[in-house]
């Protein structure tokens, strides 16, 4: 038996790796914070240091994860897709003007920032017509 992969199903199927990547990084910083700050070249200082960390690396990464999750849903608006992709894409563009002003992520984080902007620019890409 043959399948067919149409843009669709791989659009689908994208999101919910993202989805998946998403919740298992969110996981990670709230298991252990210090350590995921570490890893990304941050130090957590205070209430406010991890509150503004579980905001981003929590928050905003669960959030990405429950919008690609309803945007994988076979016959949601695409709309919904593109909005995750441009999620996604926003943690690279950041990174990318950090670059100009201190220059680009060293190690592991630039292996992220580009899984980030290949999936996001794939997401776009796969945009059905």
């Amino acid at each position: 038996m043959a399948v067919t992969l149409n843009r669709a199903t791989l659009r689908s199927a994208l999101l919910q790796l993202v989805a998946c990547a998403s919740s298992l990084a969110a996981l990670a910083a709230m298991l252990d914070p210090d350590r995921v700050a570490t890893v990304m070249g941050e130090f957590l200082v205070g209430v406010n240091g991890y509150s503004q960390f579980f905001a981003i690396y929590v928050g905003v990464r669960f959030a990405t994860a429950g919008l690609a999750l309803l945007a994988a849903r076979q016959g949601e608006q695409p709309v919904l897709g593109d909005i995750t992709a441009l999620f996604v894409l926003a943690q690279p563009a950041g990174r990318l003007v950090a670059a100009t002003v201190v220059g680009l992520p060293q190690g592991l984080l630039l292996v992220v920032c580009g899984v980030e902007a290949a999936s996001g620019l794939l997401l776009l890409a796969l945009r059905p017509r």
